[in-house]
Order: C-alpha cells, then sequence, then structure tokens
C-alpha cells in the first residue's frame, strides 16, 4: 500500500472510531471516550487527512 493510501485509510479509521463515539453517546449513552478524547481523536484524523491531500497534490504537481 502506498504511503497516500495508507494515509486515507488510517484518517478514514480516525473519522469513524470519531462518529462510532457520537452515535454511541447521542443513541446508547455511552461513549467510549471523553470529552477531550474525542476532540483529539478528530484533531489526528484532520491532520492525518490534510496530511493525504498534500501528498496527492505533491504527486499531481510532480506528474
Amino acid at each position: 500500500m502506498t504511503s497516500l493510501k495508507s494515509l486515507v485509510v488510517i484518517s478514514a479509521a480516525l473519522f469513524v472510531v470519531f462518529f462510532l463515539n457520537v452515535l454511541l453517546g447521542a443513541f446508547a449513552g455511552n461513549a467510549f471516550l471523553s470529552d477531550v478524547g474525542e476532540a483529539l481523536v478528530l484533531f489526528a484524523a484532520t491532520l492525518v487527512f490534510v496530511a493525504a491531500m498534500l501528498a496527492a497534490e505533491k504527486r499531481v504537481n510532480n506528474q
């Protein structure tokens, strides 16, 4: 797997963890992350997504 694909997969996985935590908190009332943990997961997912988009832009500009 290329680094670009791995960055996108990691970002998607972090977003899924965040989304599942929000769903569990909203509907079941038992989120598995605290507020700080939720914010950190969302921040990490955003950072990895930005890194993936910068890598994709670099790949396109080099071609």
